[in-house]
């Protein structure tokens, strides 16, 4: 009776661990998105402002810039939060392979440090210097955000396909920490992640003016407030769909059960179909809709080719299936939705130098940025629930990394209380910020060639 007492403890505790995990990273990773995607978007804008002498692009940078001190600071917070828990919640993973995985969190320091000096240059010398070195100032932000987000996927990446290190009787022997970080998932996952967060900060930042020009503002500050972000995420649409196909087929390389659990598929098959929707019920997928062969050639370049199932595994080795089933498919349907917006705008400006003349189109633009966050989401369900139960793929299991102290559940709490505040308190100032009077001049109150139907 003591040992099932002191399982069920356990496994509430792994339980209690990985949902302040999921909670951690989903919260920061929006945070992070921006972070990347916002200061490139800002300057930008900075750039056409000074090159046009159009003072709507200065008027924005310089909105976005004080938004962007503001979600830095959060997210400082919040990624601190994360690196305590790496070690708090899981002491067995950093305990045996900390000093591999240690170099890119080691650089993903530096980084943050100098996107921090350099954002509070940006910001404070925005009156105080010329427009160019002011520009320039503004550049580590972007190349410092972009290597923090590499750093760490990198870090995730070693988790999906380690290397690097010899390991004898449980115990890591020799180190190689530049071959653990540019592992063979690193590439894929790596470019997959900084694209993504391209067209999170995209999408969203383009969605607030969405939601202002259904309101009826008109100006052109508003009008490019939405076409800047939108065009940089637009754009980077095309490029993720292939990408993901790319990180896609490393999945079928290297993680067989993974991509079996992304596709509902239990016995290995040749010719398999790309089954959309459906629910697993009795180890079978049911109710989806079938394309023939196109799993096969989708995963081998092969539509013959073998498909491994999850009936190859162990049972105690499945990932939650419908988890993430649904997560991917719900990634992939977003990542064609905003594919389309895009090329909706594309079409109608290419016919009449304009962008969509109907409400749809602002509608559509409004949930975009909700839209894009939960595709990234998803994204990470794939990522993270679908290599489980290994912590380390196919070396240590999660329940095996845990902290087996007593009371995470106690910090799970506190975290979500934490993240509400941090919520509550972030929404709040960003709401103040946005109701600052932004001076307009006269003739450019309202853009006479854009109404909606």
């Amino acid at each position: 009776m003591l040992k099932i007492e002191l399982l069920a403890a356990s496994q509430g505790d792994l339980v209690a661990a990985r949902t302040q995990m999921a909670l951690s990273l989903g919260w920061h990773i929006v945070l992070a998105c921006l972070g990347v995607g916002m200061p490139a978007i800002t300057l930008f804008a900075e750039w056409r402002g000074h090159r046009t002498g159009d003072p709507a692009y200065r008027l924005l940078a310089r909105r976005w810039a004080k938004s962007m001190g503001v979600l830095f600071a959060v997210g400082a917070v919040s990624g601190t939060i994360l690196s305590f828990e790496l070690g708090l919640l899981w002491p067995g993973l950093m305990s045996r392979y900390g000093e591999v995985i240690g170099l890119p969190f080691a650089l993903e320091g530096i980084a943050f440090f100098i996107e921090a000096i350099f954002l509070g240059i940006y910001l404070y010398a925005w009156d105080r210097l010329p427009p160019v070195k002011h520009i320039l100032s503004g550049i580590p932000i972007v190349v410092a955000g972009v290597a923090s987000a590499f750093f760490v996927v990198a870090a995730n990446s070693w988790m999906q396909a380690p290397t690097g290190f010899t390991e004898r009787d449980g115990q890591v022997v020799t180190v190689d920490p530049w071959a653990a970080m540019f592992n063979p998932a690193t590439p894929p996952q790596t470019v997959h992640m900084i694209l993504a967060a391209f067209m999170v900060a995209g999408f969203l930042m383009a969605s607030v003016y969405a939601v202002a020009m259904l309101r009826g503002r008109r100006e052109r500050y508003h009008l490019l407030g939405f076409l800047v972000p939108f065009t940089i995420a637009a754009l980077v649409s095309p490029v993720q769909i292939f990408v993901g196909d790319w990180a896609a087929r490393f999945v079928a390389e290297n993680q067989p059960a993974k991509l079996a659990a992304m596709e509902g598929l239990f016995e290995t098959q040749r010719a398999v179909p790309e089954h959309i929707g459906g629910f697993v019920v009795d180890n079978e997928l049911r109710y989806s809709i079938e394309i023939p062969y196109l799993l096969s050639l989708l995963a081998r370049w092969n539509s013959n080719a073998e498909v491994i199932g999850l009936n190859e595994f162990p049972p105690d080795q499945w990932p939650p299936v419908n988890i993430v089933h649904w997560a991917f498919q719900i990634m992939v349907g977003i990542g064609f939705g905003l594919l389309a917006l895009g090329v909706w705008a594309a079409v109608a400006w290419r016919l009449w130098r304009n962008l969509p003349k109907t409400r749809w189109f602002l509608r559509a633009g409004a949930v975009s940025g909700v839209a894009a966050v939960v595709a990234l989401e998803c994204g990470w369900i794939v990522t993270e629930v679908g290599r489980q139960p290994w912590i380390v793929y196919n070396l240590m299991r999660t329940s095996d990394a845990v902290n087996p102290a007593p009371g995470l559940r106690w910090g799970l709490a506190l975290l979500v209380v934490v993240y509400a505040i941090l919520t509550v308190g972030t929404v709040y100032v960003l709401r103040r910020l946005a109701a600052t009077p932004i001076p307009v001049a006269p003739q450019e109150r309202d853009v006479t060639d854009y109404r909606v139907e």
